[in-house]
């Protein structure tokens, strides 16, 4: 039987990629271990190899097609004597891409949306900056019957409808709410709710008949929607946005996949991890001098280069990698059942690169030399930006270090890289007046904030 090549999973949370080029066509003879095709995730460019012997018979997913579901076939391969063209033929049609997130349907809630729809409970999951949405279906409920008196009891939110406005915001309701405003003809997604989380109930279709309390279309709840949800104010649509600058004095630039993990990453390392701050002042002085001492006795090949170049930076990492060695309780990751206390120290780096940024790690940092330290960090920045890094050369690390001294920046906060438990943001070096001895004298001060 014909083999389906699948698109890889090239990293723990990696659920989609683009498929950037095909090294072979169809027709083409592949052999056990032959790169066959290059795939692009939200980090890196890898190179993908053939586990079996064949024809590519049919190429699935043509390159450049982006958001490709991890296990989806994306091409065909015939065995030894098998019938290529008939291989091909039953092949699936289509590529099998992630379908690409829907805005929402621009449309009033009808009458029957109001009545039939129940609550969904969101369950977020963030694991390595990675939010998983599962959204199981609520048991159905009878409409409630009316009830004699003007305000009903408060209901848990969890037992109350939901409806969906045009920015998708959820909107809780309870059953006497609904029926009031599915007669009145109320949509009930603009109606700000005064009941317990947000809800909306019979007082506020009462007010919102009188014209009070209405939102204008579109526009986002000003509470919190579900139980035991963290208070977080919500964002402004796309639509939102744009509505506030004149057509054409614009650019749009679509995300691509580095940037919207970056951004899912990030947010959920700032609602999740709890980040305070401690800065300080370093005097660099007898650093600098080193760095000159050591750069001016580098060793020389034939070509008259020299076998490595110190950078400030170099030296912090040396000096991260030691302090945690030093304090193991900070060279930690949490996990809800206990703490995992490393060994060595493997710091990561932040690289920019065009669209956003990459760490890639200096493993076991403490053991090597300033010279491994510069050269090991020269090679992974060159292969970062060229996004030909393998996923166990930019995952995990027990610390960063993100410098914007070149910059000329004097101090900044960095947002830590979960699961790692630190990060350090670096300022530049440069010539400060400082009190010694009662004297004030100029020295070379380097501001850093441990996150």
């Amino acid at each position: 039987m014909p083999t389906n090549i699948l698109m890889p999973a090239l990293s723990p949370t990696m659920e989609k990629g683009n498929l950037a080029k095909w090294l072979k066509k169809e027709g083409d003879k592949v052999k056990s271990g032959d790169v066959i095709a290059e795939i692009e995730t939200d980090k890196a460019t890898m190179e993908v190899e053939a586990v079996d012997e064949g024809t590519l018979a049919k190429i699935v997913v043509p390159a450049g097609t982006q958001d490709v579901a991890v296990n989806s076939v994306i091409a065909v391969l015939a065995g030894e004597g098998e019938d290529v063209k008939a291989a091909g033929a039953a092949a699936p049609a289509k590529p099998q891409a992630a379908a690409p997130a829907k805005a929402p349907e621009k449309k009033p809630a009808s009458s029957t949306d109001l009545g039939s729809t129940r609550d969904r409970i969101i369950s977020a999951q963030v694991g390595q900056g990675q939010l998983a949405m599962t959204r199981p279906a609520a048991a159905p409920q009878d409409e409630a019957k009316k009830s004699p008196h003007p305000e009903e009891p408060a209901v848990a939110p969890a037992k109350a409808g939901v409806s969906k406005g045009e920015s998708g915001q959820r909107t809780f309701s309870s059953p006497l709410a609904r029926r009031l405003a599915k007669e009145a003809g109320i949509d009930l997604t603009r109606v700000e709710g005064s009941g317990p989380h947000g809800r909306v109930i019979a007082r506020d279709i009462a007010d919102a008949k009188s014209g009070k309390g209405l939102r204008a279309p579109g526009a986002a709840p000003a509470t919190a929607p579900a139980a035991g949800a963290p208070s977080i104010a919500p964002s402004l649509s796309d639509q939102q946005v744009r509505a506030l600058y004149e057509e054409g004095s614009y650019d749009f630039v679509p995300h691509d996949q580095m940037r919207k993990v970056i951004a899912q990453r990030l947010t959920a390392s700032v609602q999740t991890v709890p980040h305070f701050y401690l800065t300080m002042d370093c005097d660099i002085g007898k650093l600098t001098a080193a760095r000159e001492e050591i750069n001016a006795g580098a060793p020389k090949d034939k070509d008259g280069k020299p076998a490595y170049k110190l950078s400030v930076n170099d030296f912090v990492i040396k000096a991260l990698a030691l302090a945690l060695q030093r304090v193991p309780n900070a060279n930690v990751s949490w996990t809800e059942a206990g703490l995992l206390r490393h060994k060595h120290s493997d710091i990561g780096v932040a690289v920019a690169l065009p669209g956003g940024l990459i760490t890639p790690i200096i493993h076991q940092a403490e053991t090597r030399s300033l010279s491994a330290i510069s050269n090991a960090m020269r090679d992974l920045a060159a292969r970062a930006r060229a996004r030909k890094l393998k996923p166990h050369e930019y995952q995990g690390g027990t610390s960063s270090v993100s410098n914007l001294g070149m910059y000329g920046i004097k101090d900044f906060t960095a947002v830590i890289n979960p699961p790692q438990s630190t990060i350090l943001a670096v300022g530049t070096g440069e010539e400060r007046a400082v009190v010694r001895g009662g004297q004030i004298v100029p020295a070379t001060i380097m501001s850093v904030t441990l996150s």
